[in-house]
């Protein structure tokens, strides 16, 4: 963090000096043009002095009193202090006439004598640029190596559980590892496990890279973290919905994710089970929630309470809710899925050393793993979540009913208006006359009201 604090003096020492210079040109505001003036009257004065002096030489004798009569209009441009000394004559040298110093005048463009304290602002947009790539090139490289500090870290546990790590077997990637999705995203594909179609492991890093966020993180601290996505196989796991996150996370899952607004919508405590006040419950049957939560994870909750954000368990995940105003037709692709969300400790300041030693965590994964696989729920409550899908299913077809049969009216006009389309369009006049008859009679069957018939049993 060192480097981010010179960063930020750098960028506040020279906002400090930009102000000041203004408020110095504020104090005189005509102090340019007052240096620019004084530089072009002394110039003019020159050019006329040499001027004067050359028709002065080239003139004859019986001009002498004309010049002295102009000589009184041009006083104004003569300065004897600053030609002090070129009115004195020469002494002949060799029977050679008198002659006057040839005076030579250079004329400086005017943008040579600006002030370089007028390009403040340009000096201060530079600044920035440079700050802002060294910090992007410092974040980015700090986020690379703590990445591989972790992939290195927990290679071999990774390769004693997985047939393939780094490899989804489908597409051939040159180097298995961590891939990089973004300057702060690392992503791990693992694969090559019974009951386990596959492991995807996000780091999720705080961006480094981008000055803004950088200085937001100096007031607002944040964590580095790690994303676990577990996808079992259809028949490995029981249908349950089970969710134990801290209170914060909880709130936002509950809003966010459709399995658990849908299967436990109810937050419950966690006091009496031995687990930190922090964490709050979400459990579609007792019996999962019982079984889930044993010795060894409460035992891990307690010890990584602040490492652990949320652990979720189901068999209807669907991903996040979908909004109230989308037309469904059916119900969404539903997977069993174990995730796991983990806060990297040291809000921020996470050193490679802290990488090395998240393994423990790692361990819990492949712990739920097996526990998941082992668990089965009672007849009981095999029934009653059965009985739950069923309602979800049956309450989302009669939300569903009035829109389906909204489309089959419209598939229907759609196809009367084809038809239609196609019968005008024929030259033919009995075949437009038939059809329109046929589809009077419809109408005129459609509009009748609708007659019982009573079916009488003959003897």
């Amino acid at each position: 963090m060192r480097y981010q604090y010179f960063l930020v003096f750098i960028l506040v020492s020279s906002a400090l000096a930009a102000n000041q210079h203004k408020a110095e040109i504020e104090d005189n505001e005509f102090a340019e043009f007052e240096e620019f003036d004084e530089d072009d009257e002394l110039v003019i004065k020159e050019e006329e002095t040499t001027k004067l002096n050359t028709e002065s030489e080239a003139s004859s004798p019986e001009q002498s009193f004309d010049e002295e009569e102009d000589s009184e209009e041009f006083e104004h441009f003569q300065d004897e202090e600053e030609f002090e000394g070129l009115d004195q004559e020469v002494p002949l040298v060799k029977g050679k006439p008198s002659e006057k110093p040839d005076l030579k005048i250079t004329k400086v463009p005017l943008h040579l004598r600006r002030n370089w304290e007028s390009y403040y602002l340009e000096f201060l947009m530079f600044a920035g640029l440079i700050v802002y790539f060294i910090n992007f090139g410092a974040g980015r490289n700090k986020n690379q190596k703590l990445a591989m500090a972790w992939f290195n870290s927990h290679r071999q546990i990774l390769e004693n559980n997985f047939a393939l790590v780094g490899d989804d077997g489908k597409k051939e990637i040159e180097n298995p590892g961590m891939q990089k999705e973004s300057e702060h995203i690392y992503t791990l594909w693992c694969s090559g496990r019974a009951c386990v179609e596959g492991m995807l492991v996000e780091l999720k890093f705080l961006k480094r890279q981008d000055l803004v966020n950088v200085m937001a993180s100096m007031f607002r601290p944040a964590s580095d973290q790690i994303r676990i996505k577990v996808t079992m196989n259809a028949d490995s796991m029981d249908n349950f919905v089970f969710c134990i996150a801290n209170k914060k996370t909880a709130s936002r899952l509950l809003k966010e994710m459709s399995d658990l607004s849908t299967y436990c919508p109810e937050k419950k405590s966690v006091d009496r089970l031995g687990i930190p006040d922090n964490f709050v419950m979400m459990s579609e049957l007792g019996e999962a929630a019982s079984a889930m939560l044993d010795s060894k994870l409460v035992a891990v909750l307690q010890k990584y309470s602040e490492c652990i954000d949320f652990i979720h368990f189901s068999d209807q995940f669907s991903g996040a809710k979908i909004q109230e105003d989308a037309q469904l037709t059916k119900l969404p692709d539903t997977k069993k899925m174990l995730l796991f969300g983990f806060n990297i400790p040291g809000k921020g300041k996470t050193t490679p050393e802290i990488m090395e030693n998240l393994k423990p965590l790692l361990q819990l994964v492949f712990y739920s793993i097996e526990k998941v696989k082992r668990f089965k729920l009672s007849k009981e409550a095999k029934t009653k979540a059965e009985k739950n899908r069923q309602r979800v299913e049956e309450v989302f077809l009669k939300s569903t009913h009035a829109q389906r049969q909204e489309a089959a009216q419209a598939r229907r006009e759609e196809k009367k208006r084809a038809e239609k389309e196609k019968i005008m369009n024929d030259d033919d006049p009995d075949k437009q006359r038939k059809w329109e008859e046929r589809e009077h009679r419809r109408e005129m069957k459609r509009k009748a009201p609708k007659m019982k018939q009573l079916k009488v049993k003959t003897l």
